[in-house]
């Protein structure tokens, strides 16, 4: 006979059918929608492995002598903890006063630093120069470390009314 469901097992009640539909149906949903959280988990760094781990600033106490040398003894080392390189592209470093300074077509290894200078200077894998004639870290300043969406990374604090 034409037109006639085949079935290859004895026909399930109408209402039992249903009902599987139904938790199939809630299951591909479920697993859908915790599809994204997860695969977005994996697409970037967790917050511990890119940080600020050292800083040195006011690089000649008392004075502010503009000579770049001195300048390049001011810097925040920028470490990425994990395993997998990090695209620092975009992302920012900036002191209270709002000094920034923006990272440009840099990839951080993974378990390696970077220091960002102050003053000018060739940008190497491991240095990076902001190229600025004036001192930015003061004896009582916070450095921040913000991603590409303007999301903060992480902060140290020194001095007094320290916070991080």
């Amino acid at each position: 006979m034409q037109g006639e469901p085949v079935f290859h097992s004895a026909p399930a009640s109408f209402s039992s059918r249903r009902l599987a539909a139904a938790v199939l149906a809630a299951g591909t949903l479920l697993g859908v929608a915790a599809l994204p959280a997860s695969a977005a988990d994996h697409a970037r760094p967790h917050r511990q492995e890119v940080q600020i781990t050292q800083v040195k600033y006011d690089a000649a106490p008392g004075r502010d002598d503009r000579n770049n040398r001195t300048l390049n003894r001011e810097w925040v080392e920028i470490s990425n903890r994990g395993r997998h390189g990090v695209n620092l592209s975009g992302w920012t470093l900036s002191d209270r006063d709002g000094h920034t300074y923006t990272f440009r077509h840099y990839r951080l290894d993974g378990r390696s630093s970077v220091r960002v200078h102050t003053g000018r200077g060739f940008d190497t894998r491991h240095d990076l120069f902001q190229d600025r004639s004036r001192e930015v870290w003061d004896n009582h300043d916070t450095a921040t470390l913000r991603n590409d969406r303007g999301h903060r990374v992480d902060s140290e604090s020194w001095g007094r009314g320290r916070h991080h």
